[in-house]
């Protein structure tokens, strides 16, 4: 008889210790600590957009302002992440949350939390730009990363990166997972000469870009379109330097396939119909009246992109794109109908 209790004693310690391997549902209740290692990845033709565009000698210093501006924007460097893990089953709701202060392009956390399977989404800088917020995001499959909703909007001062990797975080195994994070946003810019044209002001506005982004399948959301508010961007050098102009943005829609044709280069062998994006220029001359111009952009712009757009500015105000891409439809005396007034 106290042989059977010793026996009925171990069985029961034995199956006490490994009760996290048993099962899967019981796997949920043990917890264990693993490394997660996270990098932000910066794929970019910023350089080579401004080698290309703004060569020429009297370009450089529009070329080292347009850096200037850009360099919280197309860089690999994080002020914090956002770490979520969702379930992969049912209605994906979130199980864990955290943030850390990065600053860095890399760092690694050690997380403990329950052995199971996960979807895990991670986001980068997301504390740092206003303009976007982050809604529906208990849930894996209705988290969204969107733009405040306004007639007018400011252009995004440092890029977003995110990233989403399925993780099966096993019990007993030293296990080690590699994130990386990929930037959401794109910057475009217009670069204006404006020598004989007289204008006494210009405001400028693009438009035609995403205004949310789900993080669950890493698509593009077009809700609404907003004007997004350019930045002036001050050049600095002898009295006659263009004038330019520039925004960040979520990307453009993209273009059928069988529309068009876009080789690396950006030689555009057939041009669609319709523009994808645009830049709404409005002129002040100096009797008083304004011009208007939308220049319609014909090939997409994605995320990671950099696109100068080069024109030259007429003394009646009109804005003149040099690349074929781009369209163009002015309207002069602008201020003369109704409802002219344009927020500033």
């Amino acid at each position: 008889m106290r042989d059977c209790l010793q026996y009925l004693f171990l069985l029961a310690l034995t199956a006490g210790l490994s009760a996290c391997s048993l099962i899967d549902e019981d796997l949920r209740h043990c917890e264990t600590t693993y490394n997660i290692g996270y990098e932000l990845r910066l794929v970019t033709n910023m350089t080579t957009e401004l080698q290309t565009q703004l060569s020429m000698a009297t370009d450089v210093q529009v070329a080292s302002a347009l850096e200037d501006y850009l360099k919280n924007v197309f860089t690999d460097h994080a002020h914090d992440v956002d770490l979520s893990f969702y379930d992969v089953f049912g209605d994906s709701l979130r199980l864990h949350h955290e943030s850390h202060i990065m600053d860095a392009n890399q760092s690694s956390y050690s997380l403990y939390i329950p052995v199971r399977k996960y979807m895990h989404v991670a986001m980068a800088n997301n504390s740092q730009v206003p303009q976007l917020q982050l809604v529906n995001d208990d849930k894996c499959h209705t988290a969204l990363l969107q733009q405040v909703v306004k007639d007018t909007v400011e252009t995004f001062k440092r890029a977003v990166f995110t990233a989403r990797l399925p993780m099966d975080i096993k019990e007993g195994e030293d296990q080690q997972f590699d994130v990386k994070l990929y930037t959401t946003s794109c910057a475009h810019a217009l670069v204006l000469d404006t020598l004989g044209s007289h204008i006494r002001n210009m405001r400028v506005y693009a438009s035609g870009f995403a205004t949310g982004f789900s993080l669950a399948d890493s698509t593009y959301r077009f809700a609404y379109t907003p004007k997004v508010r350019a930045d002036k961007v001050e050049v600095k050098g002898t009295p006659g330097q263009p004038m330019c102009y520039a925004a960040v943005t979520f990307p453009s829609k993209n273009i059928s396939d069988t529309k068009v044709i876009i080789p690396d280069d950006d030689t555009v062998s057939e041009v669609a119909d319709e523009s994808l994006w645009y830049y709404t220029v409005y002129t002040t001359l100096p009797d008083g009246s304004v011009t208007e111009t939308v220049l319609g952009v014909k090939i997409p712009i994605k995320a990671g992109q950099f696109k100068i757009i080069k024109c030259t500015v007429t003394a009646d105000g009109a804005v003149n794109p040099k690349a074929p891409w781009v369209g163009m439809s002015v309207t002069l005396k602008w201020n003369d109908r109704p409802g002219w007034e344009v927020e500033i």
